[in-house]
This record gives C-alpha cells, sequence and structure tokens, in this order.
C-alpha cells in the first residue's frame, strides 16, 4: 500500500476515535479498498466461542457477511481457524485449497464470487478476541506489504474498539454504533430454545442445520421463526 493511502487511513481511525465514533467512523468499503481487497469483515468472540459480526463491507452485494455467515452456518472456515489458532490464515484461491481442510466451507465457497482470503485474528497477548478478514474476488496470494497492512489495520481496529465504551460500542450515541449482525438469530435461538425446551447451544445448532438442510440464509430462517412462520418440531431437520 503507497504510504499516503496507509496514512490515509490510520488518519481516519484516529479521527474515528477523537470524535467517539469508534469503527463505526471508518467505511469498511473504503478501509477493504485501500487495503488492496474487496471485502472486510471485524468479528468479535463471544464467551461461548462463536464470532459475532460487527462490522463489514457496505458493498451491494454484501459478500462479507455472506461469507462470515457461511462460516458460522458451517462451523468452520479461515475466519474459524484463525480464531483457534491464534495465526493469520492466507489462502490465495479458495478452489485449489485441500477439500480435506475445510470439508464442508470449500464446496459452498466454490458458489461464491470469493477466491483470496486473509484472516488474522485480533489477539490480546496470547488470547484471540476476534478476527479481521479480508476477501478478494480474484485469486493470487496478496502481497507481503498487503498482509502486513491488514495486520497492522487489524491491531489498529482492534485498539479503537478497546477504547469505545462497552455501552457506545453497540449503541452509539443517538443509536449510531456497531450493530450485531445477527442480532435476530439470537432472537430466534431463545424463541426455539422456550419452544422445543432445549439449551440455547442446542437450539442454536438446530437452527443452523435447518438452514444448511434447506440451502436458506440464516438470517432468513430466523426471521421466519420469530414471525412464527417456521416452527421447528423435535426431530425434524
Amino acid at each position: 500500500m503507497p504510504r499516503a493511502e496507509w496514512e490515509m487511513l490510520l488518519d481516519r481511525l484516529r479521527h474515528a476515535a477523537r470524535t467517539g465514533q469508534g469503527l463505526n467512523g471508518v467505511s469498511p468499503g473504503t478501509a477493504a479498498r485501500l487495503l488492496g481487497h474487496d471485502a472486510l469483515t471485524l468479528c468479535l468472540a463471544t464467551p461461548r466461542g462463536h464470532l459475532e459480526l460487527l462490522w463489514s463491507d457496505d458493498a451491494a452485494d454484501r459478500l462479507g457477511p455472506a461469507m462470515d455467515d457461511l462460516q458460522y452456518v458451517l462451523g468452520e472456515g479461515p475466519t474459524l481457524e484463525a480464531l483457534h489458532t491464534g495465526r493469520t490464515v492466507v489462502e490465495p484461491d479458495l478452489r485449489n485449497t485441500p477439500i480435506g481442510r475445510w470439508p464442508q466451507f470449500l464446496p459452498a465457497a466454490a458458489h461464491t464470487h470469493v477466491r483470496t482470503v486473509v484472516a488474522v485474528p485480533l489477539l490480546l497477548g496470547v488470547v484471540s478476541v476476534g478476527v479481521l478478514t479480508a476477501y478478494r474476488v480474484r485469486p493470487g496470494a496478496p502481497s507481503a506489504q498487503q498482509i502486513a497492512a491488514t495486520d497492522r489495520f487489524a491491531r489498529a481496529a482492534l485498539n479503537l474498539l478497546l477504547y469505545t465504551s462497552p455501552a457506545r460500542l453497540l449503541t452509539g450515541e443517538h443509536g449510531a454504533g456497531l450493530t450485531l449482525h445477527r442480532a435476530e438469530v439470537h432472537q430466534a435461538t431463545g424463541v426455539l430454545a422456550v419452544q422445543l425446551r432445549v439449551a440455547l447451544d442446542q437450539a442454536l445448532l438446530r437452527l443452523r442445520a435447518h438452514a444448511y438442510s434447506q440451502d436458506r440464509a440464516l438470517l432468513d430462517v430466523a426471521r421466519d421463526v420469530i414471525a412464527h412462520r417456521l416452527r421447528l418440531d423435535n426431530g425434524s431437520s
């Protein structure tokens, strides 16, 4: 990345910190472009070990959220590997990645436009607290400079989150903070837990399994459950 563009990106992060906007003050689409990618997502780990999408590209095709949802439903993929290993994962071409690495994710990803992925763990010491993932629709290994810049941006973004108060992190002033991408999934999980009389983890697994088996977006299934258009009785997938 040219030094001028990197300084521009850092200036936007500093401005967001000074004005109290947090990460929401930085456009994911702009950051992705300056870093040489097509989409960015930033997820934080929950106490239960799931990843919650907090910040993502604003492109019309919603490339980043779609890839994040795919990994969330299937329970595997580069973002989750980066979280669990604490190491940056670089995949130059998903269509040439050995199938045994992510046996469910790779066939599903082949139906998307994404070819290249860089997943950078957000580390506090040796603990992974989240992941910044970059996606590109063209194959080819990112340069060492691009990977280094993406890593530096990930660390700067984490610092910005750490200095954002919990109250403003999700709500912000006048409701302008970061939003939980899967808030409706959590709501539907609660509905299912009551309906099926099972633990929340089991209800979430049932929700994910149904979305996968029906080849539907997880959020669409969640909305149907909340609106009582869909009821997943015991024994149904």
